[in-house]
């Protein structure tokens, strides 16, 4: 039976992705070292989860060590889907950089020498729209000049060459996709949506950073996951693709959708914007919808509902 392989499979998007295609009916092999970037409960709350499918295999790997058991695994899968990775602008600046580095680039360049001669594997990789930084003009297509804000940022798109150029010099099947935004049931909490949602739930004040005004391009996690897995499906010489919900808000917009869907007025806090956030993001996605076939499906007002639903219903975590 093909196996698919994915990387950060106990994180946000690597749960849901592995938990679809494994009701889909199709076997899934998880990789995740369980760094501690936030609770490790909420990554083994998702873990539990996924165990309960007789077809998940679960590998607790570091994939810089790269065991002989990750090596096989790797290559016994017909599709890797590499969500892997450190997240977040504010800890990438300073000492944290490290981590990146480690995390972003090195890791993708482990996984690529294994798969170097297997033109036949699908390598799916989950890159950012912050390789565009506060771009020129907005939306944004793929031909864009990227200019990242913060050094999250450079080490997105510095995996994400990597993921071209094995494909231009090893003919490598790959696909690299730009997130934009992405919100929804199990999102990490130190997210915007997870932290409003949570504070709005618990009557506390909700934090936000500038005036509010900035605008997101934001993509609801299974809308992300369909891509995914349409990107699984046709692969690419190295395709870049960006994934844009076309659900453009401001913050300020936002709050005003979770105080409808809340009932009751939101206490908020603006604090100083912080280095590295863009005043802006938006992507045009029209090579995904012509190439993938992909159309996202979640309006924000209709996801920020579900995700507060949900976080209502499993309090988890959240800190």
């Amino acid at each position: 039976m093909t196996k698919h392989l994915i990387t950060g499979v106990a994180g946000f998007i690597g749960s849901t992705l592995a938990e679809t295609l494994l009701r889909s009916g199709l076997s899934v092999v998880g990789v995740d070292s369980l760094t501690d970037y936030y609770p490790v409960e909420n990554k083994q709350m998702n873990l539990a989860a996924l165990q309960e499918f007789s077809r998940f295999e679960y590998l607790n790997e570091d994939i810089l060590a790269m065991s002989t058991e990750l090596h096989q695994a790797v290559n016994d899968c017909s599709v890797i889907y590499h969500q892997a990775g450190q997240p977040g602008v504010r800890g990438s600046w300073s000492d944290g950089f490290d981590d990146y580095v480690e995390r972003n680039v090195l890791a993708t360049q482990k996984l690529l020498e294994c798969i170097e001669d297997k033109p036949g594997t699908k390598f799916v990789y989950a890159s950012s729209s912050s390789v565009y930084g506060n771009a020129d003009s907005w939306p944004c297509t793929e031909t864009a000049v990227p200019k990242p804000f913060s050094p999250y940022g450079v080490t997105k798109l510095a995996a994400e060459h990597l993921v071209t150029l094995y494909a231009e010099n090893f003919g490598l099947n790959s696909v690299s996709l730009r997130y934009f935004t992405v919100y929804g049931p199990k999102q990490r909490p130190d997210m915007a949506f997870t932290r409003f949602i949570n504070a709005a739930i618990h009557g506390d004040t909700i934090t936000v950073y500038g005036d509010g005004e900035q605008i997101r391009d934001f993509t609801y996690v299974s809308d992300i996951v369909e891509a995914n897995i349409r990107a699984g499906q046709t692969g690419g010489n190295g395709a870049i693709y960006n994934l844009s919900g076309g659900s453009h808000a401001t913050v300020n917009e936002v709050l005003e959708i979770l105080e409808r869907v809340h009932g009751e007025p939101l206490k908020v806090e603006r604090v100083a914007q912080q280095a590295g956030d863009v005043r802006r993001t938006g992507g045009d996605s029209t090579n995904a919808r012509e190439r993938l076939g992909w159309e996202p499906q979640v309006a924000i007002a209709d996801g920020i509902a579900r995700q507060y639903a949900w976080q209502k219903a499993n309090q988890r975590t959240m800190g």
